[in-house]
């Protein structure tokens, strides 16, 4: 009589012999295996690719270049209702808090009180704000170098070039690369 490997349903199943076990259990190859890690592998890198994380990480820094620029125009516009002119710039373009005769710079991340705890500050650290008031004392102009350059539509001129009234030769920055290409200005004049 030949053994059944097959269960009855009132008898005892019987075992297989161990290779024909070995064969039946349940798991994936090493080549399913390598062709599933081949397709999440393209599908992640063209994800990277769509994204472009670099990119998104310069655009939000140019966004907050922007708010930036927002706050201390606030907070310019508070100085001029008190004092009848905007304040002076010193000789490194940052913001002279004096109203009298003297000079008394503020560092971007300084204190500018009472009109902001804390001028804000470039978030890369080899980038800086440039504050310029005119002669007159009636208008002022805040410049920053945007790191997308001409892909941002703000700049002040589309191929991403300085700012036609920012200071001669400065720069918003360490190097000659950074440019000040974005500004904002008091209301009676442009950037």
């Amino acid at each position: 009589m030949k053994r059944s490997y097959t269960s009855h349903i009132f008898g005892p199943k019987a075992h297989p012999p161990l290779a024909e076990s070995l064969r039946s259990q349940d798991g994936f190859s090493l080549i399913e295996l390598l062709v599933v890690m081949g397709v999440l592998g393209v599908l992640i890198g063209g994800a990277v690719f769509t994204i472009n994380p670099l990119e998104q990480l310069q655009k939000a820094r140019d966004t907050q270049r922007k708010n930036d620029l927002s706050q201390v125009a606030r907070a310019l516009e508070a100085f001029y209702q008190d004092y009848g002119s905007y304040p002076e710039n010193t000789s490194n373009y940052k913001i002279d808090s004096d109203a009298s005769a003297g000079t008394t710079e503020v560092d971007w991340g300084g204190s500018f009180a009472p009109y902001i705890t804390a001028l804000p500050k470039d978030p890369n650290t080899n980038r800086i704000y440039v504050y310029a008031q005119d002669l007159s004392g009636q208008s002022y102009r805040l410049y920053v170098s945007l790191e997308r350059g001409s892909k941002d539509t703000d700049v002040c001129k589309a191929d991403g070039t300085a700012c036609d009234n920012a200071p001669a030769s400065v720069n918003c920055g360490s190097s000659a690369s950074e440019i000040c290409n974005f500004g904002i200005s008091s209301s009676n004049v442009s950037p």
